[in-house]
């Protein structure tokens, strides 16, 4: 981690601002019980390969209990832990073995929806219409002759209606309740005092047990327009798969939500002096609009997802960082720069389509740009495996998919299965050491038998590794001054390079052509995506250099 510093006469350093935070898939990080399913006692055991890598905290993907329809994210009971995954002694035990190596814990937590079968949600179909128990949630009559049509024209963003009518306890066809994800993911209705009250005893419940903070889901979700209109695009949710309906996401009111979490994690920062963190998966369309909600008083951070989006291409990248370092930077936060998660195409794949396949262009370009994400100024998120180098797995068989995505629309197009194969850590075959169950166990989704190219005992035997090249990459952020309050100047390059200069003398330059280029700065790299010769950028890589300020 960067030493303290002074900015503009005020120590405004704090850990978040500079941190790489590793994110942790439960489910397929490793399984500690040989049922073929990661588990938080798993994750205790990969605690010392994470200090190796050297991140400064984890983000722990949903473990409550739930029906798992949506892998987690369909929350049941949002304070205990379901026992696929242990339990909270366990979990306890996890976070004092990640405070003894100095790496901090945040969890997962999703405001926007539960699971259908949350007990208040069981409450509210077996209550009257009108009642306080459907208040918490967005019921509403039908349209049409007897209310058998929705009562909007939303579309859900994993495919079909948003809109699911329930049964009434008498037997007759009743209201319909909204789920802008699946029918068992209902929304929460934040208009009603009732639930903001039971998320911060949520919020209370884990800090109480020694978090460090929250990831928090569909951070721009929770408020719906009052009166529940019409769209005049009903399907652009499914369509792209994004927060785009201004009906439904990104309302004014869901930053007074914001500034009140802050305030609970300030008051638990202000007595032990330990900082608690807000970081929220914002999806709105600019990032002007993205900066509102990193204000002083709201999140600390908010993942910036346009350069997880971005084309391989120079010009794209060099847009969407001066965008973010403008708008996001100017309000006192930092960037949180993201290039993998659990729900995206890996970079490795993503990078190299359409390079023939077994060309090596997706990987080196998934190296270089890990090298310019960890050079940015600000904070970074490295998703489970993208240490590995790790391609998508993109031919799971149909039997095998779990994504709510695909059982919905019938679409491999969007399937979010192929990141989250679980992880290879030894071995020719799977489960790579995957599992401690017995001979025969199987991951609870199929590793393909490249796996073990990727596997970790032989990434961290080989100095050539991506493994090796983020680890590098960590020890020198660690080392520079100015990673959150840096500052960045864009170098004059040819076409097809982007280079930068942060104020503490680090130069990092990306070559997305194919052919080399002279290097923007005289000798050695400090280190580099791929070989780099003195004087030469190659294509598809990164390098960084120290100039003189």
């Amino acid at each position: 981690m960067a030493p303290h510093r002074q900015v503009d006469g005020v120590n405004r350093h704090h850990w978040w601002r500079d941190a790489v935070i590793y994110q942790v898939y439960v489910r397929s990080f490793l399984d500690s019980t040989g049922d073929g399913i990661g588990d938080l006692a798993g994750v205790r055991a990969g605690l010392p390969y994470l200090r190796k890598l050297g991140v400064d905290g984890i983000w722990l993907s949903p473990f409550y209990p739930s029906p798992q329809a949506d892998h987690g994210y369909d929350v049941a009971d949002y304070r205990d832990v379901d026992p696929v995954f242990g339990d909270l002694a366990e979990f306890d035990s996890l976070v004092a073995a990640a405070r003894r190596l100095g790496i901090r814990v945040l969890l997962d937590i999703v405001p926007n929806h539960c699971s259908s079968e949350h007990p208040w949600f069981r409450e509210a179909l077996a209550a009257a219409p009108g009642s306080p128990e459907r208040a918490r949630f967005h019921f509403a009559d039908g349209r049409g002759p007897d209310g058998a049509e929705p009562p909007n024209n939303w579309h859900a963003m994993f495919g079909g209606p948003a809109w699911t009518r329930v049964t009434e306890p008498d037997g007759r066809p009743g209201q319909w309740y909204l789920h802008m994800f699946t029918p068992e993911q209902p929304d929460w209705n934040w208009r009603e005092a009732e639930v903001a009250a039971d998320f911060e005893r949520t919020l209370r419940f884990w800090l109480d047990r020694g978090v460090d903070g929250f990831r928090i889901d569909v951070a721009a979700g929770l408020f719906k327009h009052p009166e529940l209109p019409d769209s005049p695009d009903p399907e652009a949710d499914a369509r792209t798969r994004d927060s785009v309906n201004p009906l439904a996401w990104n309302q004014p009111e869901v930053h007074d939500v914001w500034r009140h979490w802050r305030a609970v994690c300030e008051e638990y920062t202000a007595r032990d002096g330990r900082e608690r963190l807000l970081v929220g998966e914002v999806s709105v369309p600019t990032a002007r609009e993205h900066a509102r909600y990193v204000r002083a008083d709201e999140l600390h951070q908010a993942f910036f997802f346009d350069l997880l989006s971005a084309p391989w291409d120079a010009d794209a990248f060099r847009k969407v960082i001066s965008e973010a370092m403008q708008d996001i930077a100017g309000t006192g936060s930092t960037v949180t720069w993201v290039l993998n998660n659990h729900d995206q195409v890996r970079t490795v794949t993503r990078y190299g389509e359409p390079a023939p396949e077994g060309s090596g262009l997706g990987a080196a370009r998934a190296r270089a740009a890990a090298l310019l994400m960890l050079a940015l100024p600000g904070a970074a998120y490295i998703y489970q495996g993208e240490e590995l180098g790790l391609p998508e797995v993109v031919d799971l068989p149909d039997d095998v998919l779990t994504d709510p995505i695909f059982r919905r629309t019938g679409s491999r197009a969007r399937i979010r299965d192929g990141c989250r194969v679980p992880l290879p850590w030894s071995g020719q075959a799977s489960p790579f050491g995957f599992t401690s169950g017995a001979e025969g166990t199987k991951p609870w989704l199929p590793q393909p038998e490249y796996f073990a190219e990727y596997a970790t005992h032989r990434a961290l035997a080989d100095t050539r590794s991506s493994w090796h090249l983020y680890r590098d990459g960590l020890q020198l952020r660690a080392a520079l001054d100015q990673l959150g309050d840096g500052t960045l100047r864009w170098l004059d390059t040819q076409p097809g390079v982007l280079a930068f200069a942060r104020g503490d003398g680090l130069v990092c330059a990306v070559n997305f052509g194919t052919a080399p280029v002279p290097a923007p700065v005289p000798g050695t790299p400090l280190l580099a995506s791929g070989p780099c010769p003195t004087g030469v950028l190659p294509g598809s890589t990164a390098a960084w250099w120290i100039d003189a300020p």
